[in-house]
């Protein structure tokens, strides 16, 4: 039986780095995508094939679409399929409101939300060529609440959750589902570019329900969840992964 294939978009590390790996554990062959970190996603490639899968090592900035174009050529030409796609790539300005240029906005909005169209449209013309897929976005709580300097970052999640609606509307007849993930704060390599990372973790873990933050394994558990067939009635939803963090005031 052809083994299926999952593109997650920024695995070269982080959470997206975790997802990968699982998805190998669990028999799928790898696109690893990456925009800057050659060598990391070198590395986690080398990680998933000692596993036994395939690993395709793809650079291309997901906020531009003709890169996405390519992207999904390269994987015709490697693997001739697409089952899997994980919308995780995300970038953003860190800054406060009154401080936002053009350029900030346009930046974080491609690359955390115009990137989830554009990969969704090429993913659906390949999974519905194999009978059906999944998509799953990876959002996070700036979404629905105010965390400070998270303007441009929370404006594009929230895209990306209203997007997976619509996405999941009008992808379920070719037998597409699609869904995204949502978490609190999660130490990773992104969160060293918080000026306030330090605060952000301690606060995190002091108010968080569970006793802990939220770990990239957590929402990997998740992702891991929606792509099975126990969730396949789950269309258009976001999952909140953050240990009760969101339920308090």
């Amino acid at each position: 039986m052809e083994r299926k294939v999952a593109l997650v978009t920024g695995s070269s590390r982080g959470i997206g780095k975790q997802i990968a790996l699982r998805l190998a554990e669990k028999g799928y062959d790898l696109v690893i995508n990456y925009a800057r970190s050659k060598q990391a996603a070198l590395d986690t490639a080398a990680e998933i094939e000692k596993l036994g899968a395939k690993a395709l090592v793809v650079k291309a900035n997901v906020g531009k679409p003709e890169k996405i174009k390519e992207m999904f050529e390269e994987i015709d030409h490697t693997y001739g399929r697409l089952d899997v796609l994980v919308n995780n790539a995300a970038s953003g300005v860190l800054r406060p409101l009154m401080e936002l240029e053009e350029s900030h906005w346009n930046w974080t909005m491609d690359i955390n939300s115009k990137a989830l169209l554009f990969c969704a449209q090429e993913a659906a013309k390949r999974m519905e060529k194999t009978g059906g897929g999944h998509i799953v976005s990876l959002s996070s709580l700036g979404s629905i609440r105010y965390l400070k300097n998270y303007t441009t970052v929370g404006v594009s999640k929230a895209a990306v959750e209203a997007l997976t609606r619509y996405l999941a509307v009008e992808l379920a007849p070719k037998n597409i589902v699609v869904n995204a993930v949502s978490g609190g704060a999660v130490d990773t390599d992104a969160l060293t570019h918080f000026p306030n990372r330090e605060e952000l973790l301690e606060d995190a873990a002091k108010r968080t329900p569970a006793g802990r933050v939220v770990e990239p394994e957590d929402l990997a558990n998740a992702v891991l969840f929606l792509l099975s067939k126990e969730a396949k009635m789950i269309r258009g939803q976001t999952l909140i992964v953050d240990g009760g963090i969101s339920l308090l005031t």
